[in-house]
């Protein structure tokens, strides 16, 4: 199920509207957890299947719920 982000971003550096869609789904690669977003800036599709880490705090987060459900 493919998910939107909510408000465009305004990328002055680019002067575009960016928005992203993406399935929600954590990913790891052996290195990294990360998860597949498409970016559209003004609507184009610009980038498909972009890795966007995610942040230490996230991964603790989703570390301790694994830990809880094993228990």
């Amino acid at each position: 199920m493919q998910t939107t982000s909510g408000a465009p971003i305004l990328r002055r550096d680019l002067g575009v509207e960016e928005t992203t869609e993406s399935d929600n789904i954590v990913r790891w690669d052996g290195e990294r957890l990360y998860v597949e977003q498409d970016i559209y800036h003004n609507g184009q599709l610009v980038h498909r299947k972009y890795r966007r880490t995610i942040t230490e705090p996230v991964a603790r987060a989703l570390q301790a719920i694994l830990k809880r459900a094993q228990q």
